[in-house]
């Protein structure tokens, strides 16, 4: 999966930890950075954040997914986006691990394969035993433990460069997708870290996050570099 070149090292995969971004905010970064991908100005990038509450709808969403309506989650502040990516409506939130790798791909297939490979040997770290079900079709594309879904993914590749990717159930409210068709599956049940674990109740945020990082770019035969905000080369956002 190492398609890169340029004037960056071919086995480093640089990593950059954003902390809470809004999602439009993020939306615009990574087309920022997707550009400069494109023009060799950067190598891959992984970039890891986590969002304040939003409802992003993929390019495969029907307006009956969001059943409550809109009102009724701007009430408890809830943003709803579209989105280019792939896949259905998805909830984003506090204590959720998001990952957006910026990245060359020429497979799209096996890019997804190993983003889910490598979220699985992560939650094993954390003494969780989860599954890829992506032969039982595209609506199955993330990440299960039995038959609870614990990371949802969602791609757009764009002259060879992928933005959007990944997002792992930590520790966040999951009572938020149950208010939405998530994944368009009715009858999905969402599931976290802190639930599933070991140990179930408080999970080490920052710990996972580390052993995510190391995880990925093990998969993709890469090694992690990590990096500031500065250091791609875009400025912090305005505050509102």
């Amino acid at each position: 999966m190492n398609d890169g070149h340029g004037p960056h090292a071919n086995d480093e995969l640089w990593v950059c930890y954003l902390g809470a971004v809004p999602y439009r905010d993020a939306l615009a970064l990574q087309e920022d950075i997707r550009e400069r991908r494109q023009r060799e100005e950067l190598p891959d990038t992984l970039l890891l954040l986590e969002h304040p509450p939003v409802y992003t709808r993929g390019r495969r969403s029907r307006d009956d997914e969001l059943t409550l309506g809109e009102e009724f989650y701007a009430a408890r502040g809830i943003d709803v986006v579209d989105t280019d990516r792939g896949g259905r409506v998805t909830y984003h939130g506090p204590g959720q691990l998001v990952g957006y790798p910026i990245m060359r791909t020429t497979d799209i297939g096996s890019y997804l394969r190993t983003m889910e490979s490598s979220i699985i040997a992560a939650l094993a770290g954390e003494g969780i035993d989860a599954r890829s079900r992506c032969a039982e079709g595209p609506d199955y594309t993330g990440v299960w433990v039995q038959d609870r879904k614990i990371a949802s993914i969602g791609v757009h590749v764009a002259r060879g460069v992928t933005t959007h990717g990944f997002a792992v159930n930590v520790d966040v409210d999951l009572e938020p997708f149950s208010w939405v068709v998530a994944c368009g599956l009715a009858d999905v049940v969402m599931t976290s870290i802190a639930r599933e674990g070991a140990s179930p109740g408080a999970v080490d945020e920052e710990s996972f996050r580390a052993s995510m990082a190391a995880h990925f770019c093990r998969a993709h035969g890469r090694e992690p570099r990590f990096v500031a905000r500065a250091q791609l080369g875009v400025g912090e956002p305005v505050p509102a």
